[in-house]
């Protein structure tokens, strides 16, 4: 008997992922569509991968890329617009382009979208997923439509590193909405329930969301993380104001045009505040597989001690890139603006002036540069690589023609020491899957 074929669009992601192993186990061959050879390498290199942008993808392309497709199952999405994601595109566009190859075949299509989304949302991302939705339940496919509430699973990311790092958090508990209602589903059982769905034991044309019963408080739930994390309850709580907010929303929107996925982004705010809840009665009706309360699930994760060097990693991460890009901005702006002071510790040594300006101003330069480009997602690790190179250049090259600085009393030479060490922590600490 022939194995039915999946294709998961997005299935090194965190949800396409757990996916992927679920329909494996249901016996499918699995091909994942993906734009990062090195992500799937990483996540899933037991599967076939065919390596697209699916917002590019036209519908010539996509005919040909599912014509041996029993089932397509859409994994794939973006919170925000930014550097790297266009929610239009991803959410709408790739769906209209699906459905039209995919138009009089018998392929089924298991779109994962997101509980609560509707077209007067206060978010572009809850939109462009009921828009996307709407598309796919006005075709004459063979659809279904699951809607997710908080997916809680053992890789961290997203709204999970989120949970992880506010509940890490040192001696005080940061008050974010805290009375959204939250639920959460385990990302096993929504792989399970995408599995049973993509094999049509439930039947076809229609949606529901996927959320255990209860409900909790978003403070509760960072309280129940915690305790996971093995930390002892928080004495102080601190309320923060909606500015803030709004501020740490903005300015991480504005990482995300410089590459950064942050879950602090101001679509992600805005649901969170909502609250994250939906319904299980449709899923109960159809039949389908128990979903787990939060309790259970945790249960079933490990809570190890690399769970919580994560999580403290995590809420670091940004000000260390952040102390990096000022340390070497501020060099170079410092070696420009005291271009005779630094010129003449080089010439009183004996090297030339114009050898002494030429290594000041493009050490500067060179300085700026690798500053700048640290803040960029796509350079980071190249930037922290020339981070470390660059500092044993200089003192390489300083050891030789000012060793006395070794001595000096500020620790001149001394001081790029933890910088390099720094770099080098930045670097190894930049996976994201």
């Amino acid at each position: 008997m022939m194995k039915k074929t999946a294709v998961i669009l997005g299935a090194y992601g965190f949800i396409g992922a757990a996916c992927a192993k679920a329909l494996q186990r249901r016996g499918f061959s699995v091909t994942g569509v993906g734009r990062s050879k090195t992500a799937a390498a990483k996540v899933l290199p037991g599967i076939d991968w065919v390596f697209r942008d699916i917002a590019d993808v036209s519908v010539s392309d996509w005919r040909t890329l599912l014509r041996n497709a029993d089932v397509v199952v859409n994994a794939s999405g973006a919170l925000q617009d930014g550097a790297r994601d266009n929610l239009t595109a991803i959410h709408e566009t790739a769906i209209r382009n699906i459905c039209e190859a995919l138009k009089d075949s018998d392929t089924r299509f298991v779109q994962i979208s997101a509980a609560g989304v509707s077209e007067e949302s206060p978010t572009d991302f809850f939109r462009s997923k009921a828009r996307g939705d709407a598309v796919l339940m006005a075709s004459g496919m063979d659809w279904i439509v699951l809607r997710p509430v908080l997916v809680i699973g053992a890789q961290a990311y997203g709204g999970t590193a989120l949970l992880r790092a506010a509940a890490a958090f040192p001696f005080v508990q940061t008050m974010i909405a805290p009375q959204a209602e939250i639920k959460t589903v385990s990302v096993e059982d929504l792989a399970a329930a995408v599995a049973e769905a993509s094999d049509g034991g439930l039947g076809s044309r229609f949606v529901a969301d996927l959320t255990e019963d209860g409900t909790q408080t978003f403070s509760e739930l960072t309280q129940t993380f915690r305790s996971w994390l093995g930390y002892p309850a928080w004495r102080y709580r601190l309320a923060l104001p909606d500015w803030s907010l709004r501020l740490a929303g903005r300015a991480a929107d504005a990482l995300g045009w410089l590459g950064w996925r942050s879950p602090l982004r101001t679509n992600a705010l805005l649901s969170l505040q909502g609250g994250i809840t939906g319904d299980p009665a449709a899923w109960k009706d159809l039949g389908g597989a128990s979903l787990r309360p939060l309790d259970e699930t945790l249960a079933d994760l490990p809570s190890t001690a690399q769970e919580r060097s994560f999580a403290r990693l995590y809420l670091l991460l940004p000000l260390a890139i952040g102390c990096l890009s000022l340390f070497w901005i501020l060099s170079g702006a410092f070696g420009l603006v005291s271009l005779g002071a630094a010129k003449a510790v080089l010439t009183d040594q004996g090297v030339s002036s114009a050898l002494a300006a030429t290594a000041v101003i493009g050490g500067s330069i060179i300085d700026l540069i690798l500053g700048i480009t640290v803040l960029f997602r796509k350079w980071t690790r190249a930037a922290c690589i020339g981070m470390i190179a660059v500092s044993f250049g200089y003192l390489g090259a300083g050891t030789v023609l000012t060793p006395h600085l070794w001595l000096d009393p500020l620790g001149v030479f001394v001081k790029v020491l933890p910088a390099i060490v720094l770099a080098l922590v930045v670097s190894l600490v930049l996976e994201e899957r």
